[in-house]
């Protein structure tokens, strides 16, 4: 790869003036300053410009906090994520031993908004280019928490992301849309009181490279490490999002190992033929989860109600508008990952295997299986104990609390048994259960009648008789009843209202 020389000529005297804004941006206020760091080349060009710049400054200047922080999905690729665990590490303890005023922190999305907790607990389908349910969850919502958090305790804050204008037109675009007249920080587009330096703007992809293969990591990586890695992952980053206008992380090659709204993970199969064949099952499970968006297919895996209970339809067709993934499918998925977890651990570098789903995730998903689906034979635990062979870690009181008011299976079993014989739907009666075991031992109970109104609202049918009534409405004369249309039903509506809007 040919690159520019950055240190000589006017280069070198554009890269000291670069290194006296910083120290004149740094000295001018009080404002902390929240670093985005995601282990990529943009961002660790842009920290290391900063991190030369202020210890050049006498220790006594030193004295605004520098705040640098990484987000981390859940669901990072394994490789980038030890590489950014490592070089978090390497920081605060540089920090530390050179006086400089850096706090690191890791960034996580909540429990009931992670990934697996969407897919897994609540059925959301894999993302796609049009329902792209995953960024705003695991990406924007917890780094937007953490600025918040800050300009709640400074008043203002400024960001220092690694973003350049010629990434794309659009990056290009937005930096000059949000300019501040005669000052070198930028308006950051959503967040109140939080401004935006971007110390490379103008940089050059030759450029970035140059600098850091030309100057040492001032915490101790080995530069040419990331070069490594890019080579092996075919390059680019996922940058630290903190706005929809950020480019996505679906088109970067360092992104979630689950990441669907690609066709194929192209940088996990270089990595995987670049020697990392531990990574091979998580691969094969993305690919599984990627089937699951064929058109054609999406009924094998998904139920014909929505989330919220009802059916809604393509417009002018008999066409379902697939809701969540079926209770069936999500046990299978479930059973699937933990042995895909199992597997990896057994052909992992040590100390590399990652831990592909959390305790509290599954603690959750029990939860939302057992309060939203009815899931009386308590499927987790179960699957926990075939697939890894011992009992899951679940916080105790929550445990005993539960099962004490809990249906069984083979109460489950017995109430499939009634309803059959008298034909009525026994998700109904399973949910007119749950509904009064909630409200047990409650003094005020008028709530209850509210809820069971709204359970006998919802869709109970089953899909042969919706989808007739539907063929009857259109019109005998209807002729489109089975073509198989190439449509993405998520683009003619939201997935879950309810819970997008939350």
């Amino acid at each position: 790869m040919r690159m520019k020389n950055i240190e000589s000529g006017d280069q070198a005297a554009r890269l000291k003036r670069l290194y006296g804004d910083v120290r004149d941006i740094y000295l001018s206020d009080a404002r902390p300053w929240v670093v985005g760091y995601s282990g990529g080349k943009d961002s660790t060009t842009a920290l290391q410009i900063i991190w030369t710049a202020i210890s050049a400054l006498p220790p006594e200047k030193r004295t605004k906090t520098i705040f640098v922080i990484s987000s981390d999905t859940l669901v990072e690729t394994p490789v980038v994520s030890n590489y950014i665990d490592v070089s978090l590490k390497r920081i605060a303890e540089a920090a530390v031993e050179q006086s400089m005023p850096v706090i690191t922190r890791k960034v996580v999305p909540d429990v009931d908004r992670s990934f697996w907790v969407n897919l897994i607990g609540r059925g959301y389908p894999a993302p796609s280019r049009r329902f792209r349910w995953c960024t705003e969850r695991l990406k924007i919502e917890p780094a937007n928490d953490f600025i918040r958090s800050r300009v709640a305790e400074f008043g203002e804050i400024i960001m220092v992301l690694g973003v350049r204008r010629q990434e794309s037109a659009t990056r290009a675009q937005v930096m000059s849309l949000h300019r501040i007249e005669g000052s070198r920080l930028l308006k950051h587009s959503s967040l109140l009181n939080a401004y935006v330096y971007a110390p490379i703007a103008e940089f050059s992809t030759d450029e970035v490279w140059s600098y850091l293969l030309q100057n040492a990591s001032p915490w101790g990586n080995d530069n040419r490490d990331l070069v490594a890695m890019y080579r092996n992952a075919a390059s680019g980053e996922c940058p630290l999002v903190v706005d929809t206008s950020t480019p996505s992380c679906g088109n970067s090659r360092f992104g979630c190992w689950v990441c669907t709204v690609v066709e194929r993970d192209k940088a996990m199969e270089a990595m995987i033929d670049s020697g990392e064949e531990w990574l091979t099952p998580l691969l094969e499970f993305r690919d599984k989860l990627s089937e699951t968006q064929d058109p054609k297919r999406k009924l094998e895996f998904r139920e014909f109600r929505r989330r919220a209970g009802g059916v809604t339809f393509i417009k002018g067709t008999d066409r379902v508008m697939p809701g969540p993934y079926t209770m069936d499918f999500r046990r299978k998925l479930l059973r699937e990952l933990l042995e895909t977890q199992r597997q990896v651990a057994r052909e992992a570098p040590a100390g590399e295997a990652p831990i592909l789903i959390h305790e509290a995730e599954l603690q959750e998903i029990r939860r939302l299986w057992r309060t939203e689906r009815g899931d009386w034979e308590d499927s987790v635990p179960r699957i926990v104990r075939e697939t890894l062979g011992r009992d899951p870690d679940f916080k105790e009181p929550d445990w005993i609390n539960e099962d004490a008011v809990a249906f069984t299976a083979e109460d489950g079993e017995l109430l499939e048994m009634i309803c059959s014989d008298n034909d009525v739907p026994p998700e109904l009666v399973m949910r007119l259960l749950d509904i009064e075991r909630a409200s047990h031992g409650l003094k005020r109970r008028h709530a209850v009648h509210t809820r069971i109104e709204e359970a006998f609202k919802l869709e109970w049918r089953d899909y042969e008789t919706v989808v007739a009534e539907r063929r009857n409405a259109l019109g005998v004369a209807w002729n489109g009843l089975a073509r198989e249309a190439e449509v993405d039903e998520e683009l003619e509506l939201p997935f879950d209202g309810e819970e997008l809007a939350r």
